[in-house]
């Protein structure tokens, strides 16, 4: 039985939250909505809620919008109901409600990230354990210390033992046999990468290889590596290797598959980086491609690597994308409509309210701060004494009537400068909140429970405001 929700709300968004309800289809008996008595539903509290709904409140989950700043633990414990937060705009919220009724649940995964520390011989062993932590907290499930060609690495074994310390799965990757011996030998998890001539690597360890075929891109022999292995009771995974565009990439794919067909039950490991690391593009939909095809042959392990600058969130990536990309297999669903931060120049839908809906708050504003949005029409600036709209910001600046106020003025610029990017790249656009670059820039923290204190030019505005009243007195 599904859940019955409440949804609070203020004035100004019942009829628009009433009309996106309805149009949803929802069964009537499935939710209601309650107007709290605020004008804007943004600066509701905890105080106004407590004193205006009485329990109980007929409801198995409350939501709350999504801009609203309050413990919501404390309000679940208070009403005995679950208290969540919506999304922040109304059209978002088909989005947010997901199938059946919740938001989509992208905590699951099946897919294991190896995160590779390239150049890990000439990496003091404090910082390599530091990077291995980092990598960890982005998602990586395995780090792979990367031995690299004529580079001496005495201290491999010291390296494995310090990251095993630390709880984390190694592995070790390297084309000197010696060097993946003493790995195995030292205790790592995985060595990349052995063929049919050389299992004895990892003879009497409990260290898994990773197979290839030799010569590279030869899968019969991958698959004579894979019988010999499990002859041997080694566990094992198998890497058909993905080459780089224009260097067999369509052939390589091609293996994967062919490889799926001949070996279904085989653990598979695709190494990512020949794409994203040398393809100039935004890695964020490379990566959603190859997380897909992995996600479609049930390959469950990606070895990733970042050096180039273009890569730096790779990591972020790999993880959203493999959320994404279950979630969706298990809905047996086209990746679409579950959000998880893979969409950074653009958004699906950039302006939540038409040019109509702006002109209509607007006027409904009785104070003379200023409210920013960015339309489809243009960058759109009103408060009490009027709403203008451009698709140049310094078309506006004359009629704001700050020419004297140098705090305001500099406050309004970088908000019109951020609503003008945004409108220019079709993404959201929200007033005194960062832009959203989904997982194509760390986020930064916030209070979700009180509201952000204020700012330095609004400071400024005020004491200058004081500074003047304190002159005529």
């Amino acid at each position: 039985m599904a859940d019955k929700l409440l949804f609070l709300t203020g004035h100004l968004a019942e009829a628009r939250l009433n009309g996106t309800l309805s149009e949803l289809g929802l069964a009537k008996d499935s939710y209601a909505v309650r107007n709290v008595g605020v004008k804007v539903a943004a600066l509701m509290t905890e105080k106004i809620l407590k004193n205006r709904l009485e329990a109980p409140l007929n409801a198995d989950r409350v939501i709350l919008p999504g801009r609203v700043r309050m413990n919501l633990e404390a309000l679940s414990d208070h009403f005995g109901v679950s208290f969540a937060l919506g999304p922040e705009e109304l059209i978002d919220l088909p989005q947010y409600l997901g199938r059946g009724g919740k938001p989509p649940d992208l905590s699951r995964y099946d897919i294991n990230i190896f995160a590779e520390i390239v150049e890990a011989p000439e990496v003091p062993l404090d910082q390599l354990v530091a990077r291995a932590r980092q990598h960890k907290a982005a998602g990586a499930d395995v780090i792979d210390i990367g031995c690299r060609p004529d580079v001496a690495f005495p201290h491999l074994e010291e390296a494995v033992r310090a990251l095993k310390s630390e709880g984390l799965k190694v592995s070790v990757d390297s084309g000197d046999m010696d060097e993946l011996r003493r790995g195995a030998q030292a205790g790592a998890d995985f060595v990349l990468s052995l063929d049919e001539d050389n299992l004895d690597v990892v003879a009497g360890t409990a260290c898994i290889p990773v197979l290839v075929g030799k010569p590279h891109g030869d899968l019969d022999s991958l698959v004579r590596a894979i019988e010999k292995a499990k002859a041997g009771n080694i566990p094992h995974l198998a890497d058909p290797i993905l080459d780089p565009i224009h260097f067999g990439f369509s052939q390589s794919l091609l293996r994967y598959a062919d490889l799926r067909r001949r070996c279904p039950n085989v653990e598979i490991l695709m190494g990512t980086g020949n794409l994203t690391e040398l393809t100039e593009a935004d890695s964020q939909g490379l990566t959603a491609m190859l997380i897909g095809i992995c996600s479609e042959l049930h390959i469950r392990n990606v070895l990733i690597v970042q050096v180039s600058p273009h890569t730096r969130r790779t990591l972020e990536e790999h993880d959203a994308a493999r959320r994404l990309m279950f979630r969706a297999r298990e809905d047996n669903a086209l990746p679409k409509g579950y959000g998880g931060g893979l969409l950074s120049l653009h958004d699906l839908r950039p302006f939540p309210q038409t040019p109509e809906e702006i002109a209509e708050a607007a006027a409904a504003i009785k104070d003379a701060n200023f409210r920013i949005q960015a339309g489809v029409d243009g960058v759109h600036i009103y408060n009490r004494f009027g709403h203008h709209a451009d698709a140049d910001p310094f078309e506006l600046f004359p009629k704001l009537g700050v020419e004297d106020d140098a705090s305001h003025a500099f406050y309004l610029g970088y908000e019109l400068a951020k609503a003008e990017i945004a409108r220019a790249l079709g993404k959201r656009y929200s007033q005194d909140r960062p832009l959203d670059w989904g997982v194509a820039a760390e986020k930064p923290s916030e209070d979700m429970i009180h509201h952000a204190p204020e700012g330095a030019t609004l400071r400024a505005a005020r004491e200058k405001a004081e500074r003047e009243r304190d002159k005529k007195k």
